[in-house]
C-alpha cells in the first residue's frame, strides 16, 4: 500500500509542475521508481518492523511469571508509566511533528507574504518573448537599435497592442550588474563608488510595465547613438548613494576597468524611476541603472548577443496570447526571419519566480500533516493500550467511589503529560533548527513566536482528541466485572 500511495503521490506532486525544479524532465518524466530508493525503503521498513517487534518480545521473554501474576492482581493505574518505551516513542513523535509543523508554518507565512509583495511594476496583460540575434547585422549597437525600432513600429500598429519595448533581462529573473563611479566625488573606498543592476532597455519599457517616473525625465527616441550618454536610476540607488541629495544632473561612469567592452565616457543621470524587484519577489529591490538600448557600447552589444537573447515585452489591451501569433510574425519579419521563442505572460513569469518556494511549502505541509497523523495515532494507541492494561485498577477505583468523570480526567491527564514533554522538546529543537531555514523564508522571522504557538496549539488539540476516546472508554468500565 505504501509503494502504491508513494508512486501516485509523487505523480500528483509532479503534476503541479512548479516550472523550475532542475533534473525532473518535462512533466516529471525523469522521475521514476529508482531501485536503490526502493531497496532502501524496503530495508528500513523491515528493520523497523523487526526492531520494534523484537523489543517487546525480548521484554516478555525475560519477565518473571510470578511477578506478572502478582502485578495482574494489583495493577492500579500506572499503565503509562509501565510502558516507558511506548511513552518515549510518543514523546519523540510529538517533538518531530512540532518541528515539521513549525517549518511548514514558516513556509506558509512566506507563501502569504510573497502574495502581498508589490513587485514595483504591473504584470497584467504583458506578453513576453525572446529572440537570439545573430549575424553581421547585429554585431553593432546601431543594427540592434534599428531592429528594436522596426519591431516597435510593426507591433504597435497591431490592433490590441498598447506598447512594446525590449530589455536584456525580464523583471524577477535577475540580470546583469556593473560597478560605477560618481564623477566629481573623491574615491574613499577603492576604485568604485558602488555597484548596481545594469538593464538595457528601449524607451517604452517603463510605459509597458507602468514603472513611474519620480524625478527628471524618461528616455526618448532622441537618446540614440548620436546623443550624449544618459542613464535612469532606481529610487533605491538614489537613496543609497546620494542620500538626500538630488542625483539628477550628476554624471557617472559605468563599468570602468571591468573590460574593454564596457569602456565608455560618463553618462548623465536624467531621472529617477520607481523600484522594481528584478531579482525576485523575495528580494528587496536593489539599485538599478537603466541604459537606452541605442546607447549601449558596441562591445557590450556583441557580448550580449553571445550570452543572452533580446527580450520583447508587449502590453496589450486584450488577452495577451490572443495576439501572440501575429506579434511573432511581425518580429520575424522585422529581424529578417529570426525565430521567436519562450512566449509567456508576465503573470506566468511571476508565478514561476515563486514556484520553488510554493512547492517547498506544499511538500513540507504534506510531511507535517503526515507527522501530525502519526502523532495522533501514537497517542491514541498508547492511551488505548494503557486503558486496557489498567482496566482492573480503574474498576477497583470506581468500586471504591471514584466517579467516571474522574477516571476520564485521569487518563487524559496522563496522556497530556507525555504530550507536554514532547512539545517542550519539540519547541526547543524547532527554534534551534529553524535558523537553517533563513534562506527559504520571506516576510517572517524564523524565531516568530506565533509560528511555534500555533504548532503547540494544533498538536495539543490533536493529542487531546486522540486521548479522549480511550479516556471515555475508561469512564465506562464496569466496576463489578473489572474487579471480578
Amino acid at each position: 500500500m505504501g509503494l502504491v500511495l508513494g508512486y501516485f503521490g509523487v505523480r500528483a506532486l509532479l503534476a503541479m509542475n512548479p516550472g523550475n525544479i532542475p533534473r525532473i524532465g518535462a512533466h516529471g518524466a525523469d522521475v521514476t521508481m529508482d531501485w536503490r530508493v526502493l531497496g532502501f525503503t524496503l530495508l528500513i521498513s523491515m528493520l523497523t518492523g523487526v526492531l520494534f517487534g523484537l523489543i517487546p518480545a525480548l521484554s516478555a521473554s525475560r519477565s518473571d511469571l510470578s511477578i506478572i501474576l502478582r502485578e495482574s492482581g494489583t495493577r492500579s493505574g500506572s499503565g503509562i508509566r509501565q510502558n516507558k518505551a511506548r511513552s518515549l516513542l510518543v514523546i519523540t513523535e510529538m517533538a518531530l511533528a512540532l518541528i515539521l509543523l513549525a517549518g511548514a508554518a514558516l513556509l506558509i507565512r512566506t507563501f502569504a507574504a510573497l502574495r502581498n509583495v508589490d513587485p514595483g511594476f504591473d504584470t497584467h496583460n504583458v506578453l513576453t518573448m525572446n529572440m537570439s540575434v545573430t549575424g553581421p547585422r547585429f554585431e553593432k549597437t546601431a543594427g540592434v537599435a534599428q531592429l528594436v525600432e522596426e519591431a516597435r513600429r510593426r507591433v504597435e500598429a497591431l490592433p490590441g497592442v498598447e506598447a512594446m519595448a525590449t530589455t536584456c533581462c525580464l523583471p524577477l529573473e535577475g540580470g546583469l550588474g556593473l560597478p560605477f563611479t560618481i564623477e566629481g566625488r573623491p574615491r574613499t573606498n577603492g576604485p568604485y563608488d558602488g555597484g548596481a543592476g545594469y538593464d538595457l532597455v528601449s524607451p517604452e519599457y517603463f510605459a509597458v510595465f507602468k514603472i513611474p517616473l519620480l524625478r527628471g525625465r524618461m528616455f526618448t527616441i532622441h537618446d540614440d547613438g548620436g546623443a550624449p550618454g544618459v542613464v535612469l536610476i532606481s529610487e533605491s540607488m538614489a537613496k543609497k548613494y546620494w542620500s538626500k541629495e538630488n542625483p539628477v544632473g550628476t554624471q557617472i561612469t559605468i563599468g570602468k576597468g571591468v573590460g574593454p567592452e564596457f569602456a565608455e565616457p560618463p553618462r548623465e543621470i536624467i531621472g529617477i524611476v520607481g523600484d522594481a524587484r528584478n531579482g525576485g519577489l523575495e528580494r528587496d529591490p536593489g539599485p538599478i541603472m537603466y541604459i537606452p538600448v541605442a546607447q549601449v557600447p558596441d562591445g557590450v552589444t556583441a557580448l550580449n548577443a553571445r550570452i543572452t537573447p533580446i527580450q520583447f515585452v508587449i502590453r496589450t489591451k486584450v488577452a495577451p496570447f490572443s495576439l501572440s501569433a501575429e506579434i511573432q510574425k511581425q518580429l520575424r519579419e522585422a529581424s529578417g526571419g529570426l525565430p521567436v521563442g519562450n512566449v509567456r505572460t508576465m503573470d506566468q513569469v511571476e508565478a514561476e519566480s515563486t514556484a520553488r518556494s510554493d512547492f517547498n511549502t506544499t511538500l513540507l505541509t504534506i510531511f507535517a500533516t503526515v507527522a501530525l497523523l502519526l502523532a495522533a495515532i501514537g497517542i491514541y494507541g498508547l492511551m488505548a493500550y494503557s486503558v486496557q492494561q489498567m482496566t482492573q485498577g480503574i474498576g477497583v477505583r470506581m468500586a471504591l467511589g471514584a466517579s467516571p468523570g474522574k477516571m476520564r480526567r485521569m487518563v487524559v491527564l496522563q496522556g497530556m503529560r507525555l504530550v507536554l514533554v514532547g512539545l517542550v522538546i519539540g519547541v526547543a529543537a524547532a527554534v534551534a533548527l529553524s535558523r537553517y531555514m533563513a534562506s527559504l523564508v520571506f516576510g517572517v522571522k524564523t524565531s516568530d513566536p506565533t509560528v511555534f504557538l500555533a504548532g503547540v496549539l494544533v498538536l495539543s488539540a490533536v493529542a487531546l482528541a486522540a486521548a479522549e476516546r480511550p479516556a471515555l472508554r475508561a469512564s465506562r468500565v464496569d466496576a463489578s466485572g473489572a474487579v471480578m
